[in-house]
Formats: C-alpha cells, sequence, structure tokens
C-alpha cells in the first residue's frame, strides 16, 4: 500500500478546492469501509484521501412538506434505526437493514453505499487488468461468472452492489449532488451509467462532485413498498438476486407500480415490462409469473449465472404478492 495523505474538510466547498488538479488520484471517502478495501489490495493508488466525515452537517433524517431528506453522510445503523422511514418507507428500512453486519452499518454511509465499487473479484484482483481498470477484456465473459449480470452487460458484466439504490429508485428518490458550477437534482436511476456509457464508472459524478443528500417524495394512500433480497449465505452476504417493489394498492390491483432488481445488472435494473402487465390488473400469482417471465425474454446469462432467471421470478412472486 503506497503512502497517502488525508484531508479533513470542514464544508463541501473545500472539498471542491481540494480536487483541484488531482484528478485520478484523489478519492473521497465516506464510512472508508469499500474505498480502504481497494488501496490495501492496491487496486487504487491516492495522493489524497478526502474524508467526508469532517463535513458535521451531512448526517440527517428530515421529514418536510415535500418528503422527507436524508443526508448523504447518514450511517446505515441511524438510517434503519429512524421511526419515519421504518413507518413510511419499508423497502428502504429493510434495504438498510439487509446490508452486512451491525458493525459495518455503524460504519457505513448512504452515499457510501450508492456509490460503492463493484464486487467482481476480477476487478478486485489487483493482479488482473480489466475493463473496468484499463485493460481490453472483461474476464467475467469467459471466465467464472457465477454472480455476474444476465442485463445490461456487454463490455463489462459487473452487478451493482448496493441495496439503498434499487429501494431508493422505487421509492422516487431524487438527488441532490454539489457542483463548482452550483449544486443539481436528479432522478436517482439517472446517477448509474451502463458500461457502454463509460466501462470506468458506475455513476455520473465527476471528480469536484459530491454527493450531497437523497431526497423521497411523501408516501400516498394506499402505497405500499418491500425489498426483498436472496444472498448465498444467511449471514450478512452480497445479493444473489434482490427486489424492490412499490406500489399504490386498492382491492389487490396495483395503480401503479415500480419494480427495480438489484444484483442482477451494472446499473439497478428496472422491470418496465413486468410493471406494464400487472398495472391495473388484478394481482393473481399466474399474472406475477407470467410478468417475470416476459421481463426475462430480456435477459442474456453467461454460462454459469443462468440460475439467477429463477431467482428473479422467485423474488418478485414474494415481493409482489406480499404487498396484495
Amino acid at each position: 500500500m503506497t503512502n497517502f495523505k488525508i484531508a479533513e474538510p470542514s464544508s463541501i466547498s473545500q472539498v471542491t478546492s481540494l480536487a483541484t488538479g488531482k484528478k485520478d488520484k484523489y478519492y473521497l471517502m465516506a464510512g472508508g469501509t469499500d474505498l480502504l478495501s481497494e488501496i490495501k489490495d492496491e487496486i487504487i493508488e491516492p495522493e489524497v484521501v478526502v474524508d467526508l466525515k469532517s463535513i458535521s452537517d451531512l448526517s440527517y433524517v428530515k421529514k418536510e412538506k415535500d418528503g422527507v431528506r436524508i443526508g448523504a453522510l447518514t450511517s446505515l445503523t441511524q438510517l434503519a434505526e429512524d421511526p419515519l422511514i421504518k413507518n413510511d418507507y419499508p423497502a428502504l428500512h429493510e434495504a438498510a437493514n439487509s446490508v452486512a453486519t451491525p458493525q459495518l452499518r455503524n460504519m457505513g454511509t448512504v452515499g457510501g453505499n450508492l456509490c460503492q465499487r463493484p464486487r467482481c473479484w476480477y476487478y478486485r484482483d489487483p493482479q488482473v487488468k480489466c475493463r473496468k481498470k484499463g485493460g481490453s477484456r472483461c474476464f467475467a465473459f469467459k471466465g467464472k461468472n457465477k454472480y455476474h449480470a444476465i442485463f445490461g452487460g456487454g463490455l463489462c458484466y459487473i452487478v451493482h452492489p448496493s441495496d439503498l439504490a434499487p429501494a431508493l429508485i422505487s421509492l422516487d428518490a431524487e438527488i441532490s449532488i454539489n457542483s463548482p458550477k452550483g449544486d443539481k437534482t436528479i432522478p436517482l436511476a439517472n446517477f448509474f451509467i451502463l458500461p457502454k456509457v463509460d466501462v470506468r464508472k458506475e455513476n455520473i459524478l465527476e471528480p469536484t462532485e459530491v454527493l450531497r443528500e437523497i431526497k423521497i417524495p411523501p408516501i400516498k394512500k394506499g402505497e405500499k413498498s418491500t425489498y426483498h433480497k436472496l444472498k448465498e449465505r444467511a449471514t450478512w452476504d452480497f445479493a444473489i438476486v434482490s427486489a424492490a417493489v412499490k406500489g399504490t394498492v386498492s382491492a389487490g390491483i396495483f395503480r401503479d407500480i415500480n419494480i427495480i432488481l438489484g444484483g442482477v445488472a451494472p446499473v439497478p435494473w428496472r422491470l418496465t415490462k413486468a410493471e406494464n402487465i400487472i398495472r391495473g390488473k388484478k394481482v393473481t400469482e399466474d399474472l406475477v409469473r407470467g410478468a417475470a417471465k416476459e421481463a426475462l425474454k430480456e435477459a442474456r446469462p453467461l454460462e454459469e449465472n443462468g440460475y439467477k432467471k429463477e431467482l428473479v421470478e422467485t423474488i418478485l412472486y414474494r415481493a409482489i404478492l406480499s404487498l396484495v
């Protein structure tokens, strides 16, 4: 591990000035659970690590007229234990509670969970120079790909590791990004990018930008949500397949519905076809299974991960029927 400097800014404006001229050698750190692992494994070699936790005003959960605002440095424990989140946004509560262990949830942050890097073993191996690290091959395509993408692959078959991202996108969350040109607010769904857009990145953040806040609109009458996660080990683990479902339910019918998958694509993956099939119809087991099968026609599994298609059917069946 190479030596690097630690910077502790007291405001976001100081983060911008610290970033000037650093580019690839400058890294932001929230909880540090992912970044420090990359440094120890010599995947990255920073010159400067900026510890965002020195900024005191980015940890909060606040209810307002237009919904709820969550600071990017809010810990996963704080999010999971907040009564407002638990009562009004169960999908987010369940997703936060599913992350890692209590100790890691104490350290990890909302912003860090959204911005964490992929868990692909080729990317995490310092001796392998895959496309995501500037190489010319995705070694998972013809290699060991049991946990890799069945949607949205191509140049790279990573899956996005965040549990919070599918839940927040299902809840129509927006994010505020601090930029030298001024703050901007965008739908969280537009934050993540596929490898075909930029194989070296997973989101749109530029080096001088900081994820500042997450905003979730207020719940509607009859609105329900849930997050289900399938993992290989009963103890803490990343999702093999996860599903966040949110909708307004009346008399067994989804008047509207959002279905977002995790663990199956390089970005949180929306099942628009399944939503269109289910929306406005009386929910039955056959309807849900049929919607899942239709959505899975777009899946392109690799040699070892075709089993994920069956898991998608299973998790959608459980998640959707649990809300009716």
